[in-house]
């Protein structure tokens, strides 16, 4: 690994996502250190933020989160497909490849930061009823911020999907795009057969287990429960997990994917870049462009051409809101956020889940201290080792049945998350430094958290406004159906049942009994009481999904066919968690990951074997001085000529691809004249068609495709007319970056003289 690159500092630092001022110096002091390890900083590794496209692509992918990084990669295979990837936020904060500091950066400026519309019924003791919703605005997106947790769900997720009529999305039918990514570490302690080696993504547990992670686990034990891989034979029982980390350091998608390929020449990236619309054809319904505003400045648009396809990956929140503000959504949504209707398509936004959970909190005996210090920071820092190469105790997850479930159906309905041991912040470094200076006497908080895997209630993302950088409007509806707040408070009882197993006694386990405010009415601990404190301090987890649910043709809901491919819309997909009918049971990163190869190998599916097109840009004339008032002129523009004879008479080439940018109103643009030239041309069957004939608005860019009949002339002359005001640049390609001689039919309108074109 090279390190002989120029550092930079991407993202909050250390001591501002701890507090502030009362860390900086030990936190910073830690930053320093941390920043000097190659295989964290990784200067050499990290992708390039391109700050100026190419005007066209073969596929455009919007959002380089945990599908979009995936994506990007695969498609960039192909050595003649161009890819574009773009990303809203930048690289990541060196201090996210830190396992222990997983929850420092939420909140901060890689964070989306979005907050759910007031609820009515979850959230009610946070501020104006909001929840919070953590997303990542970062390349590697959410799996930059997420605890790592490699969990695919159940056989049965699957199977579910695939009876509402996904076809090919059964479980045997996914299970190779899981085992595609992975390369697993530890395959003899897993189940055999259901494991990959090889892949980009590392899977693999932390090097370090707290203690209490095995008494955790002894306490399954004791309640009746297997310790086994998850990701097995069995979805039911209680792990350590496997996680996407690599030699005690966080393994994002961005990493895994993207950072080994950074190389490829026909891969860029755009880093602090959004994309505000999907340019769709309203005659033709195909998608052929997106309009892009960098660094966050609305009135700085550009239009950037996709060939091909574009893939929108920006997760269940983004995903639905590019999709409407580009005008494809709910018609009467569009209409009241001030957007032209595209498509009315009533799914879009639609069928929002996530998993809900509670925090039940207990203490042990052992003092608060800060799991933090000089010690644990050097263990991690020589040997890459000691609570700061793992998430302290929430490396263990329970996947268990609630009294509501059918345990013979190995698809469980609540799953645990575990929160203690977490080396993320300290003011001192010292050893024995209390978490609570001012309270000395404090003992050490552990969490039980529950979350409902199967939730019935359905929450939708609609527009705020027009404005493209405004957060979209998110319904949540958290334990609306009553079958969730009932798996919920079984869950929490479950939870403190667990608390009095042996092997958490020896802990000294006790459920703290301070009532949560709002209902101190309840008697402390009945089911009431357990259902007024979950409605008060509800637990979002970060498992959104569902938002662009896939379903077969006919269903009126769906949003993308089992393709992935948006209904009513021609090259245009989703792919990413939103796609999903139903959220998976646990964590949804992975799942998100295969949703993403298995996308990416259905465009390549789509697209291999046609002849794919490498555009290559020529500046042909750059007009300084354009004559006015000529509204209603017509003439030829230019030619183009084919002089070899026979370079690619045998390749089969029967597209042609013009760019046009122009800076004026009332453009349009045909095809007058084609002429076969030399004994092969056919002129019976050399008839060139455009593929579209727009009208054209100022400040914009154009991509017209031209089709030849006959594919194998040894010369062709082309004619290109114009009616309106001039095109100040023009630029003509096609396969294998070669670019077509061009002639002007007006000898005396020379690029050199940059004077305007005579009409006669």
């Amino acid at each position: 690994m090279s390190c002989n690159c120029p550092v930079t500092q991407p993202g909050p630092t250390l001591a501002s996502t701890c507090g502030g001022s009362a860390f900086m110096l030990f936190m910073g002091l830690l930053e320093v250190f941390i920043r000097s390890q190659c295989d964290l900083e990784d200067p050499c590794g990290r992708p390039e933020s391109r700050s100026e496209p190419d005007p066209i692509y073969d596929f455009i992918v919007v959002g380089g989160g945990s599908a979009g990084s995936v994506v990007a990669s695969r498609l960039s295979e192909i050595p003649h497909w161009r890819v574009l990837l773009i990303e809203a936020g930048g690289p990541e904060p060196t201090g996210t490849q830190v396992p222990s500091m997983f929850l420092n950066f939420l909140g901060s400026n890689i964070d989306w930061g979005y907050r759910t519309e007031p609820e009515e019924q979850a959230c009610l003791g946070e501020v104006d009823r909001r929840c919070y919703w953590p997303r990542g605005k970062v390349l590697g997106g959410t799996s930059v911020l997420n605890g790592m947790m490699y969990i695919r769900g159940s056989r049965q997720d699957y199977d579910d999907w695939a009876a509402l009529g996904n076809t090919g999305w059964s479980y045997e039918e996914v299970m190779p795009y899981f085992l595609k990514s992975e390369d697993n570490q530890q395959p003899h302690l897993m189940d055999q057969g259901y494991h990959g080696v090889g892949g980009y993504l590392t899977v693999t547990q932390f090097p370090y287990h707290p203690p209490l992670s095995h008494a955790i686990l002894q306490a399954g034990r004791e309640m009746g429960y297997q310790v086994r891989d998850l990701n097995g034979m069995s979805h039911t029982g209680f792990a350590i997990a496997q996680t996407t980390s690599r030699n005690g350091s966080r393994l994002s998608a961005a990493k895994a994917f993207l950072r080994p390929v950074k190389d490829r020449h026909n891969l860029h990236i755009m880093l602090n870049t959004t994309v505000v619309k999907v340019l769709v054809n309203e005659t033709t319904k195909e998608a052929y462009g997106v309009v892009i505003v960098k660094g966050g400045h609305p009135e700085m648009k550009e239009v950037i051409l996709a060939r091909n396809e574009i893939i929108i990956s920006g997760g269940a929140v983004n995903s639905p809101q590019i999709l409407m503000l580009s005008g494809i959504g709910p018609k009467e949504d569009l209409k009241s956020a001030g957007i032209p209707v595209v498509l009315d398509l009533p799914g879009v936004g639609k069928n929002l889940q996530n998993h809900v959970a509670f925090f039940v909190n207990f203490q042990i005996n052992d003092t608060d201290t800060q799991a933090l210090n000089w010690a644990t920071a050097m263990e991690y820092l020589l040997f890459r080792d000691g609570l700061m190469s793992g998430t302290g105790i929430s490396e263990v997850t329970a996947i268990i049945n609630s009294k509501y479930n059918n345990p013979a159906d190995d698809n469980p309905d609540l799953q645990y998350f575990f929160g203690g041991f977490l080396a993320n912040c300290a003011r001192t470094g010292q050893v024995g430094e209390r978490v609570n200076p001012n309270n000395t006497n404090s003992k050490r908080t552990i969490n039980i958290i529950p979350a409902v895997l199967h939730p019935m209630s359905r929450g939708y993302i609609t527009l705020g406004s027009s404005d493209p950088l405004a957060p979209p409007k998110i319904v949540a509806n958290y334990l609306s159906h009553p079958a969730d707040i009932a798996t919920l408070v079984d869950g929490i009882k479950i939870a403190v049942a667990m608390s009095q197993t042996p092997s958490l006694q020896r802990y000294g386990f006790r459920l703290d009994e301070t009532p949560v405010a709002g209902c101190e009415n309840f008697t402390f601990g009945c089911d009431a009481y357990w259902e007024c404190a979950a409605r008060r301090q509800t637990g979002p987890e970060n498992h959104q999904a569902g938002s662009c649910r896939m379903g077969p043709p006919g269903d009126h809901g769906a949003v993308v066919d089992p393709e992935l491919r948006v209904y009513g819309i021609e090259r245009l997909r989703v792919i990413d968690a939103s796609v999903m009918p139903k959220v998976t049971s646990g964590n949804t990163n992975a799942p998100a990951i295969m949703i993403a190869e298995k996308g990416a190998d259905m465009i390549k599916s789509t697209w291999f074997g046609r002849r794919s097109w490498d555009y290559c840009q020529e500046e042909v004339c750059n007009y300084s001085r354009v004559r006015r008032g000529y509204n209603n002129l017509s003439g030829t523009l230019f030619s183009m000529t084919d002089k070899t004879t026979s370079r690619y008479s045998n390749e089969g080439f029967d597209m042609f691809i013009v760019n046009v940018q122009t800076n004026f109103l009332f453009q349009q643009l045909s095809l007058i004249e084609e002429k076969p030239v030399g004994k092969r041309g056919n002129p019976n069957n050399a008839v060139a068609k455009l593929r579209r004939k727009p009208t054209v608005r100022r400040n914009s860019r154009l991509k017209l495709l031209v089709e030849c009949a006959e594919p194998h002339l040894a010369k062709t002359h082309f004619s290109v007319a114009t009616t309106g005001s001039l095109w100040p640049r023009i630029s003509f390609g096609f396969a294998n970056n070669h670019v077509l001689n061009m002639q002007y039919l007006n000898p005396e309108n020379s690029c050199s003289r940059a004077e305007p074109y005579t009409y006669s």
